[in-house]
């Protein structure tokens, strides 16, 4: 948590880096106040910053302090610097535990630049920090935001304003803070956290944050006008080379940029002199990977290998000439060791074309970096990681505002990915494809260790070169260097699909089995990987991580290659119908087909059927219960795993149907509500009333041969639709009978049993444990779902209601139709913060209940027993207080929606208040905190820290 003082023993009114607070850079109230600083460090901080190195907090204060006396225009806050400031303080009046403000920025537009004076000057209000160490851990990042948010007197906690730019760990990190305040005893009357996301992205998007892009406003333009005008009469012609400051200035001008950039134009392909070659390193790495750069001592080893190096201590500048005024070196505190890196993102950009242009192509840049400074590196250094970034981190397609949803690759489950890094793309476009799968290459043989790059190179031979020979080469290369992680192995599952896919018109009913067998192996492999992962308790070594998001790719990749293979037997000989959905076997068939060699795949042609049912079941569950927390899932899952079992299963009964029973269920499966998340889909698809008549008289059939929740589940699926259909308060009373008997059954019978058994209102009683079953449903959460739905959204299934009997349970579809028939605004999601229980119609559905949040925990008294229940937005549980809200019903059990103080109990609140304070006097919680404000407030004391 180093300030910057710039050089050693320098007196700068802040305070020491201590490993209470490794990975938080701290701003106090007072940073520097009452301190002076030798004139040349000033000119030489300020001058750095507008050469384009990033900001430190002292540039803030230089800025603040030459402008208080009006001889100086004050820092330029760029148009975003309000909306920011007005977001943040939004944020804290919504009185929510932890909450995000968005910044996104295009490279070089000075986005982090204004988040960091934003917290300088929000300073005295928060407690402002900025998250610097590694973010892998993020209950310790979690911890030490705990420990400044508590910092000094029981009641002199306050937020903590902390500026984040890895969007990957905000949930983690929420969810850390929240966890350590359960732990307690911690008082939070205040908001704890505000996360202030800085997130560099080449394409910003409008939505629910600020944007900074590459464009000037007319007010931006006077300012920056005045500004250039005041360093001309300080720094003369030196401001020639503020290209950091200059580029904006001029609106990020074209012209001006290449005029920079001038020097490169007469670069030579051969004999370039090594000062040549580490500005083409740094420019295509600036230009890639937004805040690379290369270590200084790297930069001065490389240049003393020149056969004319002087000896002893050199200005890295002077030897860079001509091509210094386009570098920057800069540090983060004096104790870090220095970095060099382009000026600014469009130089850099600029100097990777012209050396384009001049024969010094990419794909020569990319390898010669490779080989001259990742070569030899143990233990590899940040260049390493930055270099495997550029050639295998993929960027965001321009979203089309038309775009057609469609079957894309099955590798890629994010549509908006670009298919490979923009280094590779840029290189296919403007070299050649063999050229990407070079560097590729080589990159792959350099990092003997890595199993991303040579799957990079594995999907750009089958995508891009169709050479699915060399394509299952390195995705069996890739799948040796790390055997644990599916998603590396569900590569060679893909080059076996895509082989099939493309050079099917040639082949034979036999090859076309051969070669589906291969990637029918490959994807069960996947599969059975992805089983074994367990997220967070997951770790690979080295740059290898265990995605947080369980793998359905080889799932669904299984269920496009069968229906590909079904296309292409049934075109050529239409018996294939029959063989591949069991109604006829294979040995009887194998005349009619033609080839006597096709029993050897009897054994997989009869599994085809069972893991098509098996698999599609998966996705119906998977798509039913849960989505993902940011968007939708893509259509195409849904559209391919639906046309599988048409395909397979829908058409024909197998040939084998003659168990009790066996006709209603074909027809079951026919209708695809074999199960219960289908019968409750029905809804989401809009089934015709007829259709949930036939359902629901088909499954009361089979419910009196076999005891079955699915009757149950269409009666309250036809109530939901308001299809009416003859009461049987019978056998909802033989199935209340048996409930009390459930120890380990499916998470859908308990979510059953808990939607009849619920108590209503006025009952004083409930005839089950309610504790005890809660526990038990979530226990069987656990073993069914929780590993295949961990990282996602668990939608809620039915809400109490007002009704009695199956009126009470209203699904969700129903509240989505009554908002729908308020607005015709469909494009906003109406769960997203909650929106659709604002609505009238949707409260008069509902039942409100009571409750009580004491250390982020909920809890209610229903039926005479006091049970804790989970809350959709776990924000509303930060404060103590009486509470009111609507139960839902997810898979795992109840949840609270809609958490509001309860005005009925505020007379109340008081005293419930009371008895925290008093629980927390028996506990001394101030020792660590009063530790870390010794460390980070210096002479102010807590005054520092308000």
């Amino acid at each position: 948590m180093a300030s910057e003082p710039s050089r050693p023993g320098a007196q700068s009114g802040t305070f020491e880096t201590q490993q209470s607070l490794s990975l938080l850079d701290v701003l106090c109230a007072n940073q520097f106040e009452g301190k002076s600083f030798p004139p040349e460090l000033l000119r030489e901080t300020e001058e750095s910053f507008y050469r384009g190195a990033p900001p430190k907090w002292l540039n803030f204060h230089i800025s603040e302090q030459g402008g208080s006396g009006g001889a100086r225009t004050p820092f330029i806050a760029r148009d975003g610097y309000a909306a920011l400031v007005e977001k943040i303080r939004h944020a804290r009046s919504k009185l929510q535990g932890t909450s995000t403000v968005k910044l996104l920025h295009q490279p070089g537009c000075g986005g982090t630049t204004l988040a960091m004076k934003v917290l300088w000057d929000l300073r005295r209000a928060f407690r402002c920090a900025v998250l610097t160490g590694s973010t892998s851990d993020a209950a310790k990042v979690a911890e030490e935001v705990v420990a400044l948010f508590t910092a000094g007197s029981r009641r002199g906690n306050n937020t903590v304003l902390l500026l984040v730019n890895d969007e990957t760990l905000l949930e983690n990190l929420k969810d850390g803070v929240r966890a350590r305040i359960a732990q307690g005893p911690i008082s939070t009357y205040v908001p704890v956290l505000i996360l202030l996301n800085c997130v560099r992205k080449d394409d910003v998007r409008q939505g629910d944050h600020v944007v900074l892009q590459k464009a000037l406003s007319a007010e931006e333009k006077l300012k920056f006008h005045a500004k250039k005008r005041e360093l001309y009469e300080m720094y003369g012609e030196r401001c020639h080379r503020f290209h950091g400051f200059n580029i904006l200035q001029t609106n990020f001008s074209p012209a001006y940029v290449e005029a920079a950039c001038s020097v490169f134009k007469p670069t030579k392909r051969a004999d370039r002199p090594r000062k040549t070659q580490l500005a083409a390193f740094l420019s295509p790495l600036n230009a890639y990977v937004p805040g690379s750069f290369l270590p200084e001592w790297q930069c001065r080893d490389f240049l003393q290998r020149d056969a004319d190096r002087r000896r002893g201590d050199f200005s890295l500048e002077d030897r860079m000439e001509p091509f210094s005024h386009l570098l920057v070196v800069f540090q983060r505190d004096e104790r870090a060791d220095g970095k060099v890196r382009m000026a600014h993102p469009l130089i850099a950009r600029r100097c990777t074309e012209l050396m384009a242009e001049s024969g010094v192509t990419r794909s020569d840049t990319a390898r010669n970096l490779l080989t001259r400074l990742c070569k030899d590196q143990s233990p590899p250094h940040v260049v390493v990681g930055f270099v495997k970034g550029m050639l295998t981190k993929r960027g965001l397609k321009p979203r089309l505002r038309n775009k057609t949803p469609g079957p894309a690759n099955a590798a890629d489950t994010q549509e908006d990915e670009e298919r490979y890094a923009r280094l590779i793309l840029d290189i296919q476009r403007m070299e050649s494809r063999r050229q990407s799968a070079s560097v590729l290459k080589a990159a792959s043989n350099l990092f003997d260790g890595d199993p991303f790059l040579p799957q990079a190179l594995a999907r750009f031979y089958y995508t891009e070169l169709k050479d699915y020979n060399l394509a299952e080469l390195w995705a069996e290369r890739a799948k040796l260097r790390d055997p644990r992680n599916s998603f590396v192995a569900d590569t060679l599952g893909q080059v076996h699909k895509n082989r099939l896919k493309n050079t099917a018109g040639s082949l034979g009913p036999l090859v076309v089995l051969q070669l589906a067998s291969r990637a029918i192996e490959a994807f069960k492999d996947e599969e059975k990987l992805a089983e074994n992962e367990r997220g967070e308790d997951m770790r690979g070594d080295g740059d290898t991580r265990v995605s947080q998001h369980f793998n359905i790719r080889g799932q669904f990749g299984y269920l496009q290659l069968c229906n590909d293979v079904f296309h292409l037997l049934v075109e050529q000989e239409d018996t294939w119908r029959e063989v591949l959905t069991k109604k006829v076997a294979l040995d009887a068939a194998l005349e009619s087909l033609g080839d006597e060699r096709l029993i050897r795949f009897k054994g997989l042609i009869d599994s085809l059927r069972g893991e098509i049912e098996r698999k599609c079941a998966f996705f119906n569950k998977y798509l039913t219960y849960s989505k993902p927390k940011l968007k939708d899932d893509p259509d195409y899952i849904s559209a391919g795993s639906s046309e599988c079992y048409e395909n397979f299963v829908g058409s024909y009964p197998p040939e084998d149907l003659k168990r009790t029973g066996a006709v209603l269920i074909q027809r079951l499966k026919k209708k695809k509500v074999y199960t219960s998340a289908a019968v409750l889909s029905c809804l989401e698809s809009e089934c015709r009333e007829s259709d949930l008549k036939e359902i629901t008289t088909w499954w009361e059939e089979i419910f009196r041969q076999k005891e079955s929740i699915n009757y149950i589940v269409s009666l309250v699926v036809r109530t939901n639709a308001d299809a009416a259909f003859p009461s049987d308060r019978k056998r909802l009373s033989e199935l209340k009978q048996k409930m009390p008997e459930i120890l380990n059954d499916s998470p859908e019978l308990h979510m059953l049993t808990l939607l009849l058994c619920w108590p209503a209102d006025g009952e004083a009683r409930c005839a089950l444990d309610l504790g005890q079953l809660l526990r038990r449903m979530k226990r069987s959460f656990e073993v069914a779902y929780e590993m295949h739905l961990r990282s996602r959204r668990l939608r809620p299934l039915f809400f109490v209601g007002n009704g009695k009997g199956l009126d009470r349970m209203v699904h969700r579809k129903v509240l989505e139709n009554l908002l729908l028939e308020q607005s015709q605004e469909t494009k906003q999601d109406p769960w997203s913060g909650e929106r659709i229980f604002h609505d009238p119609e949707v409260q008069a559905r509902l039942v409100k209940v009571e409750g009580v949040v004491r250390n982020y925990r909920l809890f209610a008294t229903v039926g005479g027993a006091v049970v804790e229940l989970e809350a959709n937005n776990q924000d509303s549980l930060w404060r103590p207080r009486r509470v009111s809200f609507y139960l839902g019903f997810t898979i795992r059990g109840p949840v609270a929606f809609a958490v509001q103080t309860d005005k009925k109990g505020n007379a109340h609140e008081p005293e419930m208040l009371s008895e925290e304070n008093s629980r927390m006097k028996n506990t001394d919680v101030t020792g660590e905190s009063e530790s870390v404000l010794r460390h980070v407030t210096g002479p102010g004391g807590k005054d520092a820290l308000r």
